[in-house]
């Protein structure tokens, strides 16, 4: 079983992860300004949903408490009917992959950071052109 203090815990814990609550209710995860996990601030038909691999969203969805998530299934999204659907730890480890599969997808000076955005090598100064008079 978790709440919303260790949701919140779990996936800030990811490097470069915002926090946002979006449509009233929804506490979206994001990396890069993707979401990887949404939780509900209010009690709803779904308490958590998060991307899944193609491969590991066909076996989730046959557990019981699990379904395709509303409006994102088609994006291999999976939804927790109820808080203790799956174990702690194995929904932490479920979230790290959530994240990294979105992480992958982000384009590098994202995915890397602002460590990306530093020039490896100096560029040598261009000789100044005489205007034209």
């Amino acid at each position: 079983m978790f709440d919303n203090d260790w949701l919140r815990r779990t996936c800030l814990a990811f490097p470069g992860v915002t926090e946002e609550v979006q449509w009233q209710n929804a506490l979206l995860f994001k990396v890069g300004g993707k979401m990887f996990a949404v939780g509900q601030l209010e009690p709803g038909a779904t308490c958590l949903s998060f991307k899944c691999s193609d491969e590991a969203f066909a076996e989730w969805i046959e557990r019981p408490g699990v379904i395709p998530a509303p409006y994102l299934a088609r994006a291999k999204w999976v939804a927790l009917e109820r808080e203790d659907a799956i174990p702690r730890q194995e929904l932490a480890e479920l979230l790290r992959s959530a994240y990294d599969l979105v992480r992958a997808r982000l384009p590098r000076r994202l995915r890397e950071g602002p460590a990306a955005n530093r020039k490896s090598k100096t560029r040598k100064a261009r000789p100044r052109r005489r205007p034209r008079h």
